[in-house]
């Protein structure tokens, strides 16, 4: 069955707002996003993620597999994401939370420079794709605005085929960059075989957006 990492992994956005400032000469301090576990009820099973060196898989664990046929066909490229720089270096660090039937990533990026958008327009806020033993879809969706940033959002559903029958996965992913810092967001939901999934919690992984921007920001 083919590998499904979104849920812990960068995700493409397709469209997002900004408030026009430039920020790219802002200081922050990736590190003081473990704040946000203080959003977080006893509820959940909360880990941190230790500041470390951005893990190029990190970066590219959402491409998508070749020979997939995308609609529209001249959206193939939103939806496979943009090529990272050559020789991106950078820190990363966040707080893995998982409760309530959901699964949420709060990671801040430091990089060397800024992280390609893939930004676009109206026409391609919604792409199909299916190929073998797979088919699946992305949609733009609504972030949150912060000042001084870009944000961004998207909905991607995946569905595979496998021995077990064909297994559905549902992830939102959150941006917002500001010179060469970014914070994601990802919030799946967790899988059980014997439980349909549960709603993901759409509006606390909006506000983990806000809150992992400000505390960084300090």
């Amino acid at each position: 069955m083919l590998r499904v990492v979104f849920v812990i992994a960068s995700i493409c956005a397709l469209a997002g707002c900004s408030s026009g400032v430039n920020a790219s000469s802002s200081k922050a301090d990736i590190s003081k996003v473990t704040e946000v576990k203080s959003t977080f009820g006893a509820e959940f099973t909360i880990n941190d993620i230790a500041k470390r060196a951005i893990d190029p898989k990190f970066l590219s664990a959402n491409k998508l597999p070749t020979g997939l046929v995308f609609d529209p066909p001249e959206c193939a490229k939103v939806a496979i994401g943009p090529e990272m720089p050559a020789g991106l270096k950078g820190t990363m660090a966040g707080v893995s939370a998982e409760g309530n039937g959901n699964r949420l990533l709060v990671v801040a990026m430091e990089t060397s420079q800024p992280l390609p958008s893939n930004e676009t327009g109206h026409h391609c806020s919604t792409v199909a794709f299916t190929g073998p033993h797979m088919k699946g879809g992305l949609e733009a969706v609504d972030a949150p605005k912060i000042d001084g940033t870009k944000t961004l959002g998207e909905r991607r559903v995946m569905q595979t085929d496998a021995p077990e029958g064909a297994r559905s996965i549902e992830a939102y992913r959150y941006s917002a960059q500001f010179g060469d810092y970014e914070v994601v967001v990802i919030a799946s939901p967790t899988m059980s075989p014997d439980q349909p999934a549960a709603p993901v919690d759409i509006q606390r992984a909006r506000d983990l957006l806000v809150k992992g921007v400000a505390a960084i920001r300090g």
